[in-house]
């Protein structure tokens, strides 16, 4: 949703406006505060209503977070099968 807000407020612009308008959501400051603008939507809207939703995120999160960790060594083991069967090894 906040993409489309930017996205909407910098179609009307000209090329030349968007760096200044674009320039302080870029500074540390900002997002600070929009990560904890986050973190407190999130906490209200999932742990303060005591709902199960948070360890849903943190068990899918661990999944995609593992498979990623994982994906780099399957690539290698299914690049060196190929090269086996091309090559006629194993």
């Amino acid at each position: 949703m906040a993409m489309r807000k930017v996205y909407s407020e910098i179609k009307g612009m000209k090329v030349k406006e968007v760096p200044n308008y674009v320039k302080p959501m870029l500074s540390m400051d900002y997002v600070k505060k929009a990560f904890q603008k986050g973190l407190n939507n999130y906490n209200s809207k999932y742990i303060q209503t005591d709902s199960i939703q948070p360890l849903y995120h943190v068990c899918f999160g661990g999944m995609v977070f593992s498979y990623l960790v994982a994906l780099p060594n399957e690539r290698r083991h299914l690049e060196h099968q190929q090269h086996s069967k091309e090559h006629g090894h194993h």
